[in-house]
């Protein structure tokens, strides 16, 4: 349920702004929209520092046999910046050492002052570069020293008793030798190395840089409430959205503190933030939000209940073998155990993913793609789903099901409208899509009668989608009705992804299983086939969760979401809240 906000407006004497801003975060149940742009040297400064020290957590190893150093987080942020800057500082002098060297590199080792002493004695030492086929033209009183010659080019250089000048390309004498060089690209190495360990000790002081991070943006956040504020002086003012649950804890703490209030109804286009509230068996699926960055808008309705469900089914489908599944469960239950700071609603949903897997796998048969299963096993097995026309069908019947459902939705909530009559129309062209695709794609026999429930869907639609008065403004959805019943046959079909990745998820199992079969008696051969098994598997595995991220997330989001007019236009709800201090922030 997308739950119900009330716009709230603080009213506050100007030097009381700190008091009512410390009430509210106390509160943390107003999600602030400024009244002005936070501006002002303290928020650039806050917005700095936050960045200085988010980069420092960035590159602090997560895990590390450092002990913490019981040293001041400012002195640790410092610390790691040195580190940084020298680090830096050592890769850019490497680059250098290295470019140099390659430079020089086809002349050999030599020592430059020795040439530069030469130099003043009379004796002239260049060194040039031309081309494989170009001829080399020196004067007769000079020698040519060729040093090197590859396809790019030929290095030489030229003695001489006197300045000359010839046709090629001249190197610049480098300041070191080649084996000062080398030197100095193994000492900067070790530099380097040694930063990285010093990294390394910084590590153990990993939650006392997080939680510096965590303070930094509590007083950013804090710094853009004062400076969003408004100021007609001697008032100050603030605006939020509160759930009207919540806003009789508002009117306590304005009574106390001798605010003024305004509470009111939020506009139309106000960028009302969405808080869902599901029960707990939906929970999981805010997890899915979360990663995905999504949430439905406040004026838009809350699909968490559909979504779930449907798409435990898709992930199910897509994987399709009780092996994974079985692996999926075992990985949670770990991870679970490992991770016990980590949201509890992950698991659950992947709880879910893993039993929902096992037992589309069980109904199938498929078990890490093995062909030949026990009989105890087998008998589990519900044969009609082990073909594949049955099982097109059966994606068909998914996708009628879940986009008319949609349909029916939008029916009920539209209930006092004649718009639901085109919902219903809307909802019976979907059941003739179905079979529609049954007789284009399987072959199977169209009733015919099913035609005259067409007509009369597509004359609801036309007649009571748009109310007569806001037909001038909505004309071109009745012009464009023939393609979008073309798009809701499109988007029917394109279930059938279900099957396809399914069957080749099973494909590539089976392939693996029979290199791995066909490896032969032996020891070696035995190991062979082991690596081929994990490795095979373990690919199939990724390439099925991408197949469940890409068309299992898709299907809900797009396909079914278009169909009940979701555009996932939401903004998430982020009272203006402390922070609770976390034990210990070292663990993921």
């Amino acid at each position: 349920m997308i739950v119900p906000m009330k716009k709230v407006t603080v009213l506050c004497v100007e030097r009381d702004r700190d008091r009512t801003l410390e009430k509210l975060r106390e509160l943390g149940v107003l999600h602030l929209h400024h009244v002005r742009t936070p501006e002002g040297n303290d928020v650039e400064e806050a917005r700095r520092y936050l960045a200085h020290v988010r980069r420092a957590l960035e590159v602090l190893p997560r895990r590390s046999a450092g002990k913490p150093s019981g040293r001041p987080a400012d002195e640790v942020v410092a610390g790691i910046w040195e580190v940084i800057h020298r680090r830096k500082d050592l890769e850019e002098k490497l680059a250098e050492l290295r470019h140099e060297r390659e430079r020089i590199l086809p002349f050999g080792d030599f020592d430059p002052a020795a040439v530069r002493a030469l130099e003043e004695k009379g004796v002239f030492i260049r060194l040039y570069r031309v081309g494989p086929r170009k001829k080399i033209s020196v004067p007769d009183d000079a020698v040519v020293v060729e040093t090197y010659r590859d396809r790019t080019g030929v290095f030489f250089a030229v003695v001489a008793r006197e300045r000359i000048e010839i046709d090629a390309e001249e190197v610049k004498l480098p300041e070191r030798s080649l084996g000062e060089l080398e030197e100095d690209i193994r000492s900067t190495r070790e530099g380097i190395q040694q930063a990285e360990r010093d990294f390394e000790a910084f590590g153990g002081d990993y939650a006392v840089v997080v939680r510096a991070v965590e303070e930094a943006e509590e007083r950013l956040l804090y710094l853009e409430a004062r400076f969003g504020m408004g100021v007609s002086d001697p008032v100050a003012y603030l605006q939020g959205y509160s759930p009207a649950d919540a806003v009789p804890a508002i009117e306590q703490a304005a009574r106390s503190l001798g605010w003024g209030l305004v509470i009111e109804d939020p506009a139309p286009g106000e960028p009302v933030p969405t808080l869902i509230r599901t029960p707990r068996w939906v929970d999981p699926i805010k997890s899915v939000f979360e990663m995905l960055g999504i949430i439905p808008g406040y004026d838009e309705v809350d699909i968490s209940a559909v979504f779930l469900v449907f798409f435990s089914i898709f992930f199910a489908v897509l994987v399709g073998d009780a092996g994974y599944g079985a692996l999926f469960l075992g990985a949670t239950l770990w991870a679970r155990r490992r991770f016990r700071r980590a949201p509890r609603r992950i698991f659950r949903l992947l709880l879910l993913m893993s039993v929902t897997t096992i037992i589309w796998g069980v109904l199938t048969g498929t078990y890490f793609g093995i062909g030949r299963i026990p009989a105890v096993l087998d008998r589990l097995r519900i044969g009609w789903l082990g073909d594949s026309q049955h099982m097109i069908e059966l994606c068909f019947l998914i996708g009628a099901v879940h986009l008319s459902l949609a349909h029916a939705w939008n029916a009920w909530l539209s209930r006092r409208s004649l718009r639901a009559v085109a919902q219903l129309g809307w909802f019976c062209t979907t059941w003739t899509m179905f079979f529609v695709a049954r007789t284009m794609v399987l072959g199977f026999a169209f009733p015919g009668k099913l035609l005259y429930v067409f007509f009369a869907a597509v004359a609801a639609i036309v007649f009571f989608s748009t109310p007569l008065k806001e037909l001038k403004k909505q004309w071109f959805d009745h012009v464009m009705l023939p393609l979008n019943i073309i798009g809701n046959f499109v988007d029917l079909v394109s279930y059938v992804r279900l099957f396809a990745v399914g069957a080749a998820t099973l494909a590539v199992a089976s392939a693996f299983n029979d290199m791995a079969g066909s490896m032969g008696a032996g020891v070696l051969a035995g190991l062979g086939a082991a690596l081929i098994l994990f490795v095979g598997h373990a690919m199939n595995i990724m390439m099925a969760i991408m197949g469940v991220m890409v068309h299992g997330i898709r299907l809900n989001t797009l396909e079914f979401s278009n169909h009940i007019g979701i555009q996932w236009k939401g903004i998430f709800y982020r009272p203006f809240a402390r922070r609770p201090v976390a034990e210990d922030s070292s663990e993921p």
